[in-house]
């Protein structure tokens, strides 16, 4: 699964906070433990010391909530130490020698005149990309009269923000498709200014460029927009990078790098 590795460390860096603050918990805590009962429709606790050796412990009043509620608290960090130990020492095993390509690198690793015998289980990343890259679609049409701006690519787009970005892209080598239609439930077919793919995922990522966020009918379209794409689980940060400017707040290209 192609960014599940990413997914265990960052799953092993919130158990290894988790088992911080329990830890921390546990060295306040008050020794002995808790036992709770029900008789009739009351509940009733009974505190067991370490070293206390009767197997019904001494009954605490309701005065003693503090007490109760301490044990309580040891009871359950105890717990969640025991299993995040138990997770991370998983975790830890699978990452050892967990790689999310280590299926596509079976296929690679073979000889080339075995590979190009062998029908892969799956395809590779090259080969995935290369059919996204072939794959036809019919972007949005130019209205007449509108400035002809080139990319270094010689692709025609529509601002020079956008050339920015995709000479940018061009110079890096990073694939894309400008203006690729996308359908977003609830708003229709939108046309992303960029769209890629995800080496990591496998799945399409897409940049908007908001350009005239100071015109308000532009910008109250541009919101609209992306929280289409939030419900359509497109998030801003994941699946969706935008980049917003107006006539006094201009495209930063340190930003586009970062």
């Amino acid at each position: 699964m192609y960014g599940l590795k990413e997914l265990l460390i960052q799953e092993a860096i919130r158990l290894k906070q988790i088992l911080q603050i329990s830890k921390k918990s546990l060295l306040n805590a008050p020794e002995g433990k808790l036992r709770v009962t029900k008789t009739k429709n009351y509940r009733q606790f009974y505190y067991y010391d370490a070293h206390d050796e009767s197997k019904d412990g001494v009954y605490l009043k309701k005065g003693n909530e503090e007490l109760i509620c301490q044990l309580a608290q040891k009871s359950y960090d105890q717990k969640i130490v025991k299993r995040t130990e138990k997770r991370l020492a998983q975790i830890q095993a699978i990452l050892k020698d967990y790689a999310d390509d280590e299926i596509e690198q079976i296929f690679l690793q073979e000889h080339p005149e075995r590979r190009c015998r062998i029908c892969p289980v799956e395809e590779t990343w090259e080969q995935q990309l290369q059919k996204w890259l072939k794959a036809e679609y019919t972007g949005k049409e130019f209205r007449e009269g509108a400035s002809i701006i080139l990319t270094e690519k010689g692709e025609r787009v529509r601002s020079k923000s956008e050339k920015i970005l995709a000479d940018f892209f061009f110079r890096n080598a990073i694939p894309y498709k400008y203006e690729k239609p996308l359908s977003l439930k609830g708003f229709g077919v939108v046309y992303p200014d960029f769209t890629f793919l995800s080496p990591i995922t496998r799945q399409e990522i897409y940049w908007e460029h908001e350009g005239r966020m100071d015109d308000p009918q532009y910008a109250e379209s541009a919101i609209r927009k992306i929280h289409t794409y939030e419900m359509n689980n497109i998030f801003p940060g994941d699946r969706l990078i935008l980049s917003f400017e107006t006539e006094k707040s201009q495209l930063d290209v340190r930003i586009i790098q970062n």
